[in-house]
């Protein structure tokens, strides 16, 4: 199913889920997002990739209306502003899981959100719940971190909106159910209406889902591409130690050495006699990009 949804044509690539521009925000004398411009469109899932304090959260929140910022953000026919309740029928996003009410039961939980948010779809809410593994007679406050994880992105996914904006959703929660996350879960959510914005330091987990990727560093855009496109403009090259001064000739990124070889990024027109070529994963080239080691992705 999932794999159908990604390779679909739609009829929504003109028309763009939100628009930001020149979006600048400051922390008092430190600037966290420096002019960003961004048109997404529909239908499409995309990666937000950047170093820790790249302003990946505080884009997010300026998304949300939760700060106030300089320059503008439309998402749809609705104007960002600080506080907007409006925002919230448009967008979905899981918040700390301390928001929970430790009294109520899990099933109390879904109940009491159902009754109060025009938004639930029950449909996808009972699809959710089969596989979701939750105990529904047991409390919130008795549920570990990862349960109420579940339970938070249970909630979200529930809700009939048209962007999901998510910060490391899977953190905490065990191999097997982040696997069946993006494998199924987050495929009952997306269609050609939707648009997904994922943003995690396990890039690799999310890489095969993504359509379209940005990265940020510094508070700037570095680039906005689809990811297809964008890994075919370079190569993780290995030639022997012997070409050494050859291949550091064009400046590779990201350069290892092993026993006799030699390995870094290069941009695919440049190639060796005898090399090696493999595609780069999107962490290698962000990296290659933006400088840093792998820890900070």
């Amino acid at each position: 199913m999932f794999s159908t949804l990604m390779t679909e044509e739609n009829n929504n690539k003109a028309v763009p889920a939100f628009e930001i521009n020149h979006l600048t925000k400051f922390y008092k004398t430190f600037k966290a997002l420096d002019d960003v411009n961004l048109t997404l469109p529909k239908g499409k899932i995309i990666g937000l990739i950047g170093k820790n304090g790249a302003g990946k959260s505080t884009l997010r929140r300026c998304i949300l209306g939760f700060l106030h910022h300089e320059g503008e953000i439309k998402i749809e026919d609705i104007q960002v502003s600080h506080r907007n309740p409006e925002i919230f029928e448009k967008v979905a996003f899981i918040p700390d899981v301390n928001g929970l009410d430790d009294r109520l039961t899990v099933q109390q939980t879904i109940d009491y959100i159902a009754s109060v948010n025009p938004k639930w779809n029950p449909v996808t809410a009972n699809k959710l719940l089969q596989i979701s593994s939750l105990p529904m007679n047991k409390k919130v406050g008795q549920l570990s971190k990862g349960m109420k994880t579940k339970l938070y992105l249970l909630v979200t996914l529930s809700l009939d909106v048209n962007i999901l904006l998510l910060d490391e959703p899977t953190l905490g929660l065990d191999i097997a159910f982040r696997k069946e996350f993006f494998n199924t879960i987050l495929g009952e959510f997306f269609n050609e209406d939707k648009t997904i914005i994922i943003s995690t330091h396990q890039v690799e987990e999310i890489e095969p889902l993504l359509q379209e990727i940005i990265f940020i560093d510094e508070g700037k855009i570095l680039l906005y591409e689809e990811v297809e496109p964008l890994k075919d403009k370079y190569n993780v090259v290995t030639v022997t130690n012997d070409q050494k001064d050859e291949f550091m000739s064009y400046n590779p990124k990201q350069v290892t050495r092993t026993l006799g070889h030699i390995s870094g990024i290069l941009p695919a027109n440049i190639e060796f006699a005898n090399a090696q070529y493999s595609r780069p994963q999107l962490s290698d080239i962000f990296l290659a990009i933006a400088g840093g080691s792998n820890e900070t992705v």
